[in-house]
């Protein structure tokens, strides 16, 4: 049996820091894990920038309310889901999730916390745990899940080496040319068909 590990920001919906960056018009806030492969830092330096700007958990959720799923993500979402178990991994924080969530028709989400208090700033982050997206995956395969791992960054890296089958999705051009050992969807048709495939195989 197949499960499809898919990321979330970048490929069933459009990133969250980069569309608060265009309207909180702050352009620091726009770096994603495409741009700096160090979660950690790139966290902190977004932590920084919103407690300089005095920004907090409802300006963001004001903005991802807002938002909607890119064209075409829910249904190849829903004709995936009945064919094959499918669970997204994600380094985004719960806090913001729900509504993208709901947007997609409440697929299974494994993702972070963050620390808020009780003015709204945000404390902190906490990941659920290190490396989780290669952790789960992991996990599947030790129960016996034949894994396909979708994602389109840096931090997918790990999640695409550790399954069956992995590939970009989405991917910007600079993650293509440092992971080339990756084959390249470039639209959820291609997706698709690599996920039947791999169920094939």
């Amino acid at each position: 049996m197949l499960i499809v590990c898919l990321d979330l920001e970048g490929v069933l919906v459009p990133e969250i820091w980069i569309e608060f960056s265009r309207l909180a018009q702050i352009p620091e806030l726009a770096r994603t894990t495409r741009d700096e492969p160090d979660y950690d830092k790139l966290m902190r330096a977004r932590l920084e920038i919103l407690r300089r700007h005095r920004l907090g958990l409802p300006d963001i959720q004001r903005v991802v309310e807002a938002m909607s799923p890119l064209p075409g993500a829910h249904e190849f979402l829903t004709r995936v889901r009945s064919r094959f178990q499918v669970v997204i991994l994600s380094d985004t924080f719960i806090q913001f999730a729900q509504p993208l969530m709901r947007s997609l028709g409440w697929p299974t989400l494994f993702c972070h916390e963050l620390e808020i208090a009780s003015d709204g700033s945000v404390r902190d982050y906490r990941l659920r745990m290190k490396d989780h997206k290669r952790e789960a995956v992991r996990a599947f395969k030790a129960l016996n899940f034949r894994t396909l791992a979708a994602g389109d960054s840096y931090n997918d890296v790990a999640m695409l080496a550790e399954a069956d089958a992995g590939l970009f999705i989405h991917p910007p051009q600079n993650v293509v040319a440092q992971f080339p050992q990756f084959p390249v969807a470039r639209d959820y048709a291609q997706l698709e068909a690599a996920i039947i495939a791999a169920s094939d195989a």
